[in-house]
Parts: C-alpha cells; sequence; structure tokens
C-alpha cells in the first residue's frame, strides 16, 4: 500500500507551482530558500503558461489577463500545489476566488535596461542611430520609446530572456529593452548598457517584485509562507497595482508606475499612453503610508479626467476591452 503523502501541516514539503522557464524556476527556489532557512521544505512543481506557449503572437495580441499565471492558478485552487510564485508585474490585480496574495518578496532594482547589439556604438536610447531595430514585446516600453525615438523601427521581442538576448548577439535585432531584475537574477547584469531612470522612464507595477500566491482557507501554508512578506516592497507595489486595477489595465494596455522617494516620502508616479507614443499622460500623487492604495486610485482617477479615459477607449476598442470612466 502506497503511504500517504504528508502535507505541510504535517511536516510534508509545501508545493510550489512555478512557470518552467529559467528565470520563473530562480525565483520559485529564492522562495524555496527563504523557507528552508525557516524550516519548512518545499518542492518545484513546472508549468508551462499560455504566454510561454503562444510565442509567435504579440502579447497584446492574445488578448487575456493572466496569460502567465492562469495554469498555475487553476492547479492552486484544485489544491495540486500548495502556492504560487509568480512575478508580481505578470499577476492580474483582480485574484480567482478563494486565493490570496500572502507575500511579497523585497523587491530586485525595478528599472528597465537597454541591451545592445556590440556592433552599435550606443550608450543610451538617445545615441541609437536611426533606422535601429529594437526589441520588446510591452506595449509599455513600446509607447515610451516610440515618444523618445519615432526614427527607430520597434520589432516585437518575444521569448525568455537567454533568448532574446541571443536575438541581441546574432543582430535580429540592434537593441533590446529588459526588465534589470531578470538579468540579474540570471546573473547576466553585465550585458545592460543602459539604464532607463524613473520617472522619465516608467516600469511596470510591480516589476522586480515576487509573488506568493496562496489559497486563503490553508491556514498552514499561509502561516509558512506569511514571514516572507516585505512590507515597505509590499506598500510600495500596492500603490502601483491600486493604480493598474483603477484604470483596469493588463498588458494590451500601455501603464506604467513606480513609487519613488522624494525627501521623507513616497511619491506614485504613473503614465498611460498611446501604444504609438503620439501622446504619454504622466502624474504623481504623495503615497499615505498608511493607505498607499488610495495614492493609485488617486492617480489614476486624475489622469482618466485629463484625458486618460478618453485615450484608454481608442486603445480598448481596438482590443473590445471595456474602458474605465473619470470619478
Amino acid at each position: 500500500m502506497t503511504a500517504r503523502r504528508k502535507r505541510p501541516a504535517e511536516g510534508g514539503p509545501i508545493r510550489i507551482a512555478t512557470r518552467s522557464s529559467e528565470l520563473a524556476l530562480r525565483q520559485a527556489r529564492m522562495v524555496q530558500a527563504a523557507l528552508a532557512a525557516r524550516g519548512q521544505a518545499a518542492e518545484l512543481v513546472p508549468f508551462k503558461t499560455t504566454g510561454d506557449k503562444r510565442l509567435d503572437e504579440p502579447l497584446a495580441a492574445i488578448g487575456a489577463k493572466g496569460l502567465f499565471t492562469r495554469e498555475l492558478e487553476e492547479a492552486l485552487s484544485k489544491g495540486r500545489v500548495d502556492c504560487c510564485v509568480h512575478s508580481l508585474k505578470d499577476l492580474p490585480t483582480e485574484s480567482p476566488d478563494g486565493l490570496t496574495l500572502i507575500a511579497i518578496l523585497e523587491r530586485e532594482d525595478p528599472r528597465d535596461v537597454l541591451v545592445v547589439n556590440d556592433t552599435i556604438v550606443a550608450e543610451g536610447i538617445g545615441d541609437l542611430p536611426r533606422g535601429s531595430r529594437v526589441g520588446t514585446s510591452s506595449l509599455r516600453r513600446r509607447a515610451q520609446l516610440a515618444a523618445l525615438r519615432p526614427d527607430v523601427e520597434i520589432v516585437e521581442l518575444r521569448g525568455n530572456v537567454p533568448t532574446r538576448l541571443r536575438k541581441v548577439e546574432e543582430g535580429q535585432v540592434h537593441a533590446a529593452i529588459l526588465a534589470a531584475a531578470g538579468l540579474k537574477r540570471l546573473d547576466v547584469h553585465q550585458r545592460i548598457d543602459a539604464w532607463l531612470e524613473p520617472p522619465d522612464w516608467l516600469p511596470a507595477p510591480g516589476q522586480g517584485a515576487i509573488a506568493v500566491q496562496s489559497r486563503a482557507d490553508n491556514a498552514a501554508v499561509n502561516a509558512a509562507l506569511a514571514p516572507l512578506h516585505h512590507a515597505p516592497t509590499g506598500l510600495a507595489t500596492g500603490a502601483e497595482r491600486a493604480f493598474l486595477a483603477a484604470l483596469q489595465g493588463g498588458c494590451q494596455v500601455p501603464i506604467g508606475a513606480l513609487v519613488m522617494r522624494d525627501g521623507d516620502g513616497l511619491v506614485l508616479h504613473g503614465l498611460i499612453a498611446d501604444p504609438r507614443g503620439r501622446r504619454v499622460l504622466r502624474g504623481a500623487v504623495p503615497v499615505d503610508p498608511a493607505v498607499p492604495e488610495r495614492a493609485g486610485a488617486a492617480l489614476a482617477a486624475e489622469l482618466l479626467a485629463r484625458g486618460g479615459a478618453e485615450l484608454l477607449a481608442t486603445v480598448r476598442d481596438l482590443a473590445r476591452v471595456p474602458a474605465p470612466q473619470p470619478e
């Protein structure tokens, strides 16, 4: 007779769902190591998501939220795993019934960076030769780049981080825009040629943070995971994700946000853009640490009232996604 496998409350390992890319596995191993440091065993359960499988299509064209999270969340809801580890920027702001965001690890550098082919002499976006092919799969990056450099060719660039770097090396693109956090976690940060500095260039809400999702009713697992939460990261990303939620944003909408320190306080910077970069709306509001989400809602309302509703309606009309209205 096969012995019954112990669950975490009985001393068994916590089953961690993760995407199967090397970056995702490294992020999941960070959670695994943090649990091990507290005496809790864990094992990884890799998945391939819709976003991983449909690499021949632009993310915005696939047309749904949760492209990199849905399969993991379904396994969690069905009890096949005990928690999921996500890049927070990939996690929709609306959580499925019964699931909760139990912990957010301390954030890595949230900035975007530029990686340039060795044949190109450029120390930043402004130095790229006219007509350079610049790769990205993000509408947010595309919009900001087009606003700065309408004279470059923006190329759809899918695949994991090593694949994107290889395409730069081979000259399929002259440069690519990537997240610093991924390059650092893969130990290839030496490939960074330029940092894209906020608030002039904004990353995705939650970029650089690792999220741990669990079932709300799994007390034993949640007790093990809750101590992994980094409160300052949770505060900052809470404001950023509230901004995203108020705009009903996803991969089909160019939205950027980042909480930055300003003197003794915190400020949320945000933007909404036309994917072609013809119009970029920016704003900033102070963050109350007691209720950081209020800053996200306030900034979203301000930008919607200043023309963001019309801008997003145009974008969503193409994608057939309902647009929010200003308050």
